[in-house]
């Protein structure tokens, strides 16, 4: 999961805590991208891992948008191109994720059984992307400028559930895929929302930027290294 969502006050909105500056989402942002583009060069006509080579540029593509979040908080671009920013961000962190994640490692997948494995996330991410497009849709959506991150509010009922259901699509998906690699990627994920979750009030999550190039770069090497799986038995690559 590229941000990490977390409760605030009675279920009433959530806020995303992230990188201390636009300093660092600049220079993470053009890292992870160069890790996606990088992971393109490796699809080798491997057409079933397009998503997932994909995935690197998107979440590098986030960490740029992320930048004019910042500058129109604090004044450098005009209002409205913050505002576009905050839009976008917000739209590809909790519409776009919830769904791309799942249907690219459904692609990967070999076999029909694995495939059908996925389906279940595929669906509970679509319904979280819904719920939480109308919610920002009704508003309202707004951005607060913290020493150290910038929170992202949207007015949300049941939080908990919807943070929980967000995990299980993204992190379900990978942690059932075959390949190593992803799996690997999933545990790390699973493993840092957790603490985050938990300790973002204390500024911990300033250390996403860098969780979310190492993550990009267990995709990198998935596309350098991983070797084509045999149809049966279904082996770990």
């Amino acid at each position: 999961m590229d941000k990490v969502l977390e409760r605030r006050g009675q279920g009433k909105g959530w806020h995303d805590a992230v990188c201390f500056s636009p300093q660092a989402d600049l220079v993470g942002g053009i890292l992870i991208t160069g890790i996606g583009i990088d992971a393109h060069r490796h699809i080798r006509g491997r057409s079933d891992h397009l998503l997932l080579a994909t995935l690197p540029v998107l979440l590098g593509v986030h960490q740029l948008v992320e930048d004019f979040v910042w500058w129109g908080l604090q004044g450098h671009v005009p209002h409205e191109v913050g505002r576009i920013a905050l839009w976008a961000y917000l739209v590809i962190a909790f519409v776009v994720l919830p769904i791309f994640i799942p249907l690219a490692v459904m692609a990967l997948e070999p076999t029909r059984e694995r495939k059908r494995r996925m389906v279940p996330f595929i669906a509970l991410g679509a319904v979280v992307s819904l719920y939480l497009l109308v919610a920002m849709i009704r508003g309202p959506v707004s951005a607060t400028l913290h020493p150290w991150h910038i929170a992202y509010h949207i007015a949300l009922s049941y939080g908990g559930v919807v943070v929980g259901a967000y995990v299980v699509a993204i992190c379900g998906a990978l942690l059932f895929s075959g390949y190593r690699h992803v799996v690997i990627f999933g545990l790390g994920n699973l493993i840092v929302v957790a603490v985050l979750a938990r300790l973002t009030i204390d500024g911990f999550a300033s250390l996403w930027c860098g969780y979310a190039a190492i993550s990009s770069g267990f995709i990198a090497a998935h596309m350098r290294y991983a070797k084509p799986h045999r149809d049966m038995p279904y082996a770990l690559t």
